[in-house]
């Protein structure tokens, strides 16, 4: 039976991911900072959940992720960049992450093909960024990015079959997203189903990319 790992299943897309996974038949582990104690700005809490995880996985989801702090909104200018909610932005996002990524080649499978799928959001591309604005959230992503990125390097050289890909999952239907009506958003079931029928079609060839909910590749 093939194994699966989401992180921040108590969230809307990660609880999402869980239950279409275990109706799909996998042994799925999930794990939080509610149900778990994983909380991503604590290192001692990373290591001591992400320890006592044992034997391998062929599908690894990382969904957590915060806007802006709790009572706070995204930055709209210069002026409203504070350096405490950024850096709580940052540990969430895209240190939080790295932790994950960095205990992963133990729990990866060496024989076969594993997936791992980190959520971060196109507002973190670069390239694409034709707004401004939204500063701490945007540049946590885009550290995400590389950060995965990084990571599919290094895991493609002690695993040859792992995938490692950052991906966005348009926009969904959570309280993440409920002060933002304007947008057309999708159910978490649904950009669970989208994000995860993307990862099954991945190659290794394709490790370290950045792929939207339709399976194409985003502008770093």
């Amino acid at each position: 039976m093939e194994r699966a790992l989401v992180i921040g299943a108590s969230g809307g897309i990660g609880a999402a991911m869980v239950d279409l996974l275990r109706a799909q038949g996998r042994e799925v582990v999930g794990l939080s900072r509610s149900a778990n104690g994983l909380d991503l700005t604590d290192p001692g809490a990373v290591a001591r959940v992400m320890g006592g995880l044992q034997g391998s996985f062929d599908l690894v989801f990382l969904a957590s992720g915060v806007l802006a702090p709790q009572g706070a909104h995204p930055e709209k200018s210069l002026s409203a960049i504070n350096a405490a909610a950024m850096a709580e932005v940052f540990a969430v996002n895209a240190i939080g992450p790295a932790l994950i990524l960095a205990d992963l080649p133990r729990l990866l499978p060496q024989d076969r093909r594993s997936v791992v799928g980190v959520l971060t959001a196109r507002v973190g591309s670069i390239g694409d960024n034709q707004l401004g604005g939204w500063y701490a959230y945007r540049a946590s992503k885009a550290a995400a990015n590389q950060i995965t990125r990084t990571a599919a390097v290094e895991l493609g050289r002690i695993r040859k079959e792992a995938i490692a890909v950052a991906l966005h999952p348009g926009t969904v239907a959570t309280p993440f997203t409920a002060d933002y009506p304007g947008h057309r958003k999708v159910s978490p079931k649904t950009a669970a189903t989208n994000l995860l029928a993307v990862m099954e079609g991945l190659t290794p060839a394709q490790s370290g990319g950045f792929f939207d909910y339709s399976g194409a590749e985003l502008p770093w």
